[in-house]
């Protein structure tokens, strides 16, 4: 049922056309299996192969959409930037440097809006407001110590610490104690109140296609790694559920579908989907049930529920919209679930996600696609042009006990034909 366009890509993120139905895709940079250290961006021609357009970029390169003439490259990167890329001539210039990385999440796709703006989300640099030695078991972190969080509002905190060995230390047997928005092995007095940054994390920010005019638009959601606007104008985004790792791990959280608003909070770090860390739902089997890290949720919003949830471990990534005028689902979505990174991110089990889906918005209900045998679907395109579906595969990727076990080159473009697929 799927035709293979592309293949030999090193874990690649992104997919995006241009107006005349050029593909472009973007390779995240990450160096496992000896692939090479540095996003990349390519066109991919008729015959399936790859146009060098761009090396080099900021890893892991997260996002690539087109607008007005040029790609749009969102870098993870240390800092994080968003470039501009001429598909003709591969120059870049830099539309915004200088955002939060080094970190578990980093910064995350653009979409342009329906006001000209360009519209990102910004990961959250831990797993649940505290760093921990988790940081050692993410492959494209591996190491400590890393930066902490940033708030996109005002927080106060109840300012307990999480201990931990020290890696970091010369002296055998040494703890840390580490709290929320606090430097590993640091900590903040209870009631200390962190006043709102920008660039924040756990947030969508916008601003102008030049970079200027930046502004926190929501905050609170985890790492919104899929973004994107409906036809009807509402901005959606999936929420990659807290792990049950690290110094503060939390159980069975769900993956999150959330209908974006301005100055909305959506509860990161102590509400999942509007419901407390406290729930019993949520008690970890890496850890002991947890308490709140903020103690001033009566002065934040309300925090949002979400228009759909999804399986735990899921990890719900990218979407895109069918058109309003297409013949059998207008203006659904199609979605990839990349799938569970266990036994990082929970106690081993069964495979979850590693599949598309299809969402209706009118409803929210999902309706799982059937088994593509895909290995690792990051990202998901409709081309109007011969209403065919676009998949992104990352490529072979699991978690061990060891840590990442990845094959570069692995990596694939698949397209498959929408009648066939719905």
């Amino acid at each position: 049922m799927k035709e293979l366009v592309a293949e030999g890509l090193s874990f690649p993120t992104s997919l995006c056309f241009d107006t005349e139905g050029n593909a472009y895709v973007a390779e995240s940079g990450l160096p496992w299996d000896g692939a090479a250290r540095g996003g990349k961006v390519y066109q991919i021609e008729q015959d399936g192969s790859k146009k060098l357009l761009a090396e080099g970029l900021r890893h892991p390169v997260n996002g690539l959409c087109w607008h007005e003439g040029g790609l749009i490259v969102s870098e993870g990167g240390y800092p994080g930037r968003i470039s501009k890329i001429n598909n003709k001539t591969g120059e870049r210039h830099t539309v915004l440097d200088n955002l939060p990385g080094m970190g578990n999440y980093h910064t995350n796709m653009v979409v342009p809006g329906p006001d000209g703006k360009f519209y990102f989300s910004q990961g959250a640099l831990t797993n649940l407001g505290v760093i921990g030695l988790d940081a050692y078991q993410l492959g494209w972190l591996g190491h400590l110590p890393h930066n902490c969080d940033a708030p996109g509002y005002p927080v106060t905190l109840v300012g307990q610490t999480f201990e931990t060995p020290d890696p970091l230390s010369a002296e055998k047997g040494q703890k840390a104690h580490t709290g929320a928005f606090s430097e590993f092995g640091k900590a903040h007095a209870p009631g200390t109140r962190i006043e709102p940054a920008l660039p924040c994390t756990a947030a969508v920010m916008r601003c102008n296609p030049d970079g200027s005019e930046l502004e926190l638009f929501a905050w609170g959601i985890r790492n919104a790694y899929g973004l994107g606007f409906l036809p009807d104008g509402r901005l959606i985004a999936t929420d990659q559920g807290s792990d049950d790792r690290g110094s503060r791990p939390i159980g069975h959280v769900p993956e999150l579908l959330f209908e974006v608003k301005k100055d909305a909070w959506y509860g990161w770090p102590d509400f999942i989907g509007g419901i407390p860390v406290t729930d019993e739902r949520f008690v970890p089997s890496r850890g002991p049930a947890l308490d709140f890290v903020l103690s001033n949720h009566d002065e934040l919003p309300a925090p949002e529920k979400p228009v759909l949830v999804l399986p735990a471990n899921s990890a719900a990534t990218k979407f895109d919209a069918l058109p309003p005028t297409h013949n059998k689902y207008p203006g659904q979505l199609i979605l990839a679930l990349f799938g569970d990174e266990k036994p990082m991110t929970a106690p081993p089990g069964f495979k979850v996600g590693r599949n598309i889906s299809r969402i209706d918005p009118a409803d929210w209900s999902h309706h799982p696609l059937p088994d593509l045998q895909l290995n690792r679907p990051i990202d998901v395109r409709y081309n109007s042009l011969d209403d065919s579906v676009w998949i992104v595969d990352f490529g072979e990727f699991e978690m061990s006990a060891t840590g990442v076990e990845a094959k570069k080159e692995s990596g694939k473009i698949w397209k498959i034909a929408a009648s066939k697929l719905f």
